[in-house]
């Protein structure tokens, strides 16, 4: 969080003396695939993108994805409106490109450690629909070029703890986005929630309101914006509640992890499985009150095993953090 603090500051500092290519409005509207991220017209670089015309942000609590520096940013269509939303997903006007970065450094542990940055991907609004387009980097970090069919990147990294780490880092393929950007079977922005986004002060202005009047999802590694109950609500919430809603892939499931879902059997306490397949181990129940290590949620997270892992895509390891917020959450229910 650090690093990509320094970074969005430095952003918004440029952004006023880098007046940049205009962006090409015709381009995103259209229903062309560009094969090159650059014929945009955005400002993105291998890098911090930091064009006139985007906005960064970051989320109070974002997906998980194999510990990468995440950097996003919104492009407004010159004289657009945001319709704003207390719950759910920012009303974003046609022509709107949501902007996600993908990195790593060497080293987790310098934040002011360049990053290699691996993909970009971009989430259009168009008339047909939203549309995800996942861009990759060359070598040389000059452009990045449209692979719609996905592709294993190999990445090393050492981790906080100072050990070296090794994964096939998985750039999805369009079906891949679509899977877990569906709701009522149409694709659709997960982050930017008005409680989820973080957006610098001079940029409050895109949504037509301050974000002051929301209740904002607790940071989950900040124990300082909520309970840990809250907190671990609010990662099941980011990391789950796009499938496991009424309205999302895994609806029949029954199972709804949203962070607004009462308290009861539908949040998977004590909820027997309905689809789980062998998925579900020799578990009995979503969430066994007080018993972390017999709960399928719990089982699910910390595989790797296709058909058992859970989210299902996105992630080519474990988040141990994120299972040790669940667990503790979960030892403390009655």
């Amino acid at each position: 969080m650090k690093r990509i603090a320094l970074a969005l500051g430095l952003w918004v500092g440029l952004t006023a003396i880098m007046p940049g290519p205009m962006p090409d409005d015709k381009l995103i509207l259209s229903d062309a695939l560009p094969p090159k991220l650059s014929q945009f017209k955005l400002g993105i670089t291998a890098g911090f993108p930091r064009g006139k015309y985007l906005t960064p942000y970051t989320l109070n609590t974002p997906l998980f994805s194999d510990y990468a520096e995440k950097y996003r940013a919104i492009y407004e269509p010159r004289g657009a409106a945001f319709g704003f939303r207390e719950q759910g997903v920012v009303d974003f006007p046609l022509g709107s490109v949501l902007i996600k970065s993908f990195g790593y450094p060497a080293d987790l542990r310098k934040p002011d450690e360049a990053v290699r940055m691996i993909e970009t991907r971009l989430l259009i609004r168009r008339a047909s629909g939203w549309v995800a387009l996942p861009y990759i980097w060359d070598k040389g970090g000059k452009d990045a070029e449209l692979v719609r069919i996905g592709r294993r990147i190999p990445v090393s990294w050492v981790d906080k703890r100072g050990e070296t780490r090794s994964i096939d880092y998985a750039v999805p393929n369009v079906n891949q986005c679509k899977d877990c950007h569906a709701k009522n079977r149409e694709m659709t922005p997960i982050g930017p929630t008005a409680r989820n986004l973080a957006l610098p002060d001079p940029m409050l202005g895109i949504l037509g309101r301050s974000l002051n009047t929301v209740n904002p999802l607790p940071r989950w590694d900040d124990p300082t914006t909520g309970s840990g109950a809250e907190r671990a609500r609010a990662y099941l919430d980011v990391n789950c509640a796009h499938c496991h809603s009424r309205e999302g892939a895994a609806s029949n499931s029954g199972l709804y992890l949203g962070y607004d879902e009462p308290v009861g059997p539908s949040l998977g306490i004590g909820k027997r499985p309905v689809a789980a397949g062998h998925g579900g181990g020799a578990f009995s129940f979503a969430i066994a009150p007080g018993q972390p290590e017999q709960s399928i949620i719990i089982h699910r997270m910390k595989s790797l095993e296709p058909g058992v892992a859970m989210p299902e895509s996105g992630r080519a390891t474990v988040h141990e953090e994120g299972v040790a917020l669940i667990s503790s959450w979960i030892s403390g229910l009655n």
